[in-house]
């Protein structure tokens, strides 16, 4: 008599859930919901048009839980996005789960912007490090045109550049749970001319007032001062509620996310080096008023 091997019952593996704070995950459900947006179509509609659980559609653009590659293509496919757009957003679906994010050249940029708007929209609290020019969050709408002036765009694009930035201040300025934002500024950059004198003078004007508001604190870093670690380059620290922090580092084409333990902790550790370099924030304000009197 042959002996029949008992029969094995294989069940496949649920598929692991991706994190949804990473920075690609975050710009993912960005993405998705300015395309929603821009489509005016309801969150309500479009889980109708998928047939799923209007639940489940909002936990995906608030970045609570992490679509499929197969349900970002079926979310495109409702909202009929195309070419190289569609590319774009499934790319970022495709990687999400990765946490350090690098990308080089501008068309990786609008992705990153993406990521760079959620972290802002989320953060409890925003650091930033700019040694040569006025933070992004704090810049008149006449300043961030002059920056974007200087390279080879067309004025649509310039004008769409202008308004997102300007539209990002919201998290600073909301009435409701503003973002603690401490920015940690060069004294080259209040120095500098960016634009023309009116730009400087509106600028400098306008840092003021920003930074007399009690979730903004402001301080310069004199230009001679000897050495810090700010002097390998400006970097932005985000800080969230109950998820770990998450450091960005842009430059001119290129842009990197990294929530690195480690490198968290040096930069916060170089934060507070730079931070004993700087003026307090009396004195930054002083410091401002008479290079804008000086200006005038």
């Amino acid at each position: 008599m042959v002996k029949r091997r008992p029969a094995r019952f294989y069940f496949p593996m649920p598929p692991k859930s991706i994190d949804p704070n990473t920075p690609r995950a975050r710009a993912l459900a960005a993405a998705l919901r300015e395309l929603r947006l821009e489509a005016k179509i309801s969150g309500r509609a479009l889980s109708e048009m998928l047939g799923m659980s209007h639940s489940t559609v909002s936990h995906w653009e608030t970045g609570q839980r992490v679509p499929t590659l197969e349900d970002v293509a079926s979310v495109l496919g409702a909202l009929k996005v195309t070419g190289e757009r569609r590319r774009l957003v499934l790319d970022l679906a495709r990687n999400a789960a990765d946490p350090n994010w690098l990308t080089a050249g501008m068309p990786g940029i609008p992705q990153q912007m993406a990521g760079v708007m959620e972290c802002e929209r989320t953060a409890t609290k925003i650091t930033e490090w700019a040694p040569m020019y006025v933070p992004g969050l704090l810049q008149t709408p006449d300043y961030v045109r002059a920056v974007m002036s200087s390279g080879q765009r067309s004025q649509q694009e310039i004008d769409q550049r202008v308004m997102v930035r300007v539209g990002r201040r919201e998290v600073i300025t909301r009435r409701r749970d503003p973002v603690e934002l401490l920015a940690l500024v060069g004294e080259a950059a209040i120095r500098d001319m960016i634009g023309d004198e009116t730009v400087m003078l509106d600028q400098l004007d306008f840092l003021l007032q920003m930074a007399a508001r009690p979730n903004i604190t402001l301080q310069v870093v004199p230009t001679r001062c000897g050495w810090h670690p700010g002097l390998h380059g400006p970097f932005i620290l985000y800080e969230f509620p109950e998820v770990s922090p998450v450091l960005y580092f842009e430059h001119y084409s290129s842009g990197a996310f990294v929530p690195d333990v480690y490198d968290v902790q040096t930069h916060r550790d170089a934060l507070a080096s730079i931070g004993k370099k700087a003026m307090n924030p009396e004195d930054t304000a002083a410091f401002i008023a008479t290079v804008l009197k000086e200006r005038e």
